[in-house]
């Protein structure tokens, strides 16, 4: 499994079969075969998270075969294939690919693609959003909706461990930056966990393995 960070929240995810690219926005794409699938992921229709010029992108590049999967926000874009998808629903793709979506804290959803043996997660926008400005309901709310969707994950995985997961660490969130992925490391199991919406400063990385060296290991290093 090869992973390119593409900006923001956006990896492009190369398996023996298939192209997975989630929450394109912008930036340059790698080369790729041509004669491969691609799913074009986006988890909700955010500015940072989505971009319908992905596909005229795509097709310029030579990519023959694309679907797009997209958070039921988002409008259908014409002559793509497309499955909308809401959260906490499980869907089947066809060639062994299976797709569990989760509730986003925001808008949208996070997703689990499983392919064959390969488990894939990409958070989009489910994270604990917690802000100082906010009042403690708010924010007490927000853990308890966001680690609802986690406990989901862990049961839908059942011990089994995610080859690659793509999470939120948001310096915005100042001295609250690392609940969502702390809760997430603590519950999950996955080999390798890429932070992402860190906003151009992937100095957030430093301080989180800083603030949490016992994650060294787990934690991918970013640009």
């Amino acid at each position: 499994m090869n992973v390119t960070y593409i900006h923001h929240s956006c990896f492009l995810v190369e398996t023996d079969r298939f192209y997975y690219l989630f929450d394109y926005e912008k930036g340059s794409l790698p080369e790729m075969d041509a004669a491969k699938p691609i799913l074009v992921l986006s988890s909700h229709g955010h500015g940072d998270h989505y971009c319908p010029e992905i596909f005229s992108l795509l097709a310029d590049a030579g990519m023959r075969n694309i679907r797009a999967i997209l958070s039921d926000d988002i409008e259908v874009p014409a002559d793509v294939d497309t499955l909308q998808v809401a959260g906490q629903q499980q869907y089947d793709l066809g060639f062994q690919q299976k797709l569990t979506t989760f509730r986003s804290t925001d808008l949208g959803v996070a997703f689990l693609i499983e392919d064959q043996n390969a488990l894939i997660y990409h958070a989009g926008d489910l994270n604990d959003w917690v802000w100082e400005e906010e009042s403690d309901t708010y924010n007490e709310q927000m853990t308890i909706d966001y680690r609802r969707q986690i406990d989901l994950l862990a049961e839908r995985l059942n011990r089994r461990e995610i080859d690659v997961a793509f999470v939120v660490l948001d310096p915005r969130q100042e001295k609250d930056y690392d609940r969502g992925l702390c809760y997430f490391l603590e519950t999950v199991s996955a080999k390798q966990v890429y932070p992402m919406h860190y906003w151009g400063k992937p100095e957030i990385i430093d301080t989180f393995l800083k603030d949490h060296p016992e994650y060294h290991l787990k934690i991918h290093p970013m640009e």
